[in-house]
């Protein structure tokens, strides 16, 4: 029942996001995927199945992860003015799956 219930607050910020993205506003559809629905469940599982000093350092790297998530929006911005829509998403997506994985292993390190 549990995956239900994620698989179903998924499903739900998809739809929200595609009803944004119709509307007059819909710039605030790039705000969506930033409400803490994933964090909200991995902080609360942490939480839950870990020590206190665990939930921290979780916070802590998710902090450090909207570096990535960052390098992703500027690459997506300056690609969409250069390419396609599609070539512009694989793109920044490989410029955030590079840094996550300079951040992870930087992480890993320490």
């Amino acid at each position: 029942m549990d995956w239900v219930v994620k698989a179903v607050l998924g499903a739900g910020m998809v739809i929200l996001i595609q009803l944004l993205a119709m509307t007059r506003n819909y710039a605030i559809a790039g705000l969506v995927p930033l409400f803490p629905t994933f964090a909200l469940i991995a902080h609360y599982l942490v939480g839950t199945q870990r020590s206190s000093s665990d939930l921290r350092q979780t916070i802590l790297f998710g902090m450090f992860s909207l570096g990535p998530y960052l390098l992703y929006l500027g690459a997506l911005y300056l690609l969409v003015g250069r390419f396609k829509l599609l070539p512009s998403l694989i793109g920044a997506t490989g410029v955030w799956l590079a840094a996550a994985g300079v951040l992870i292993a930087v992480w890993c390190r320490l």
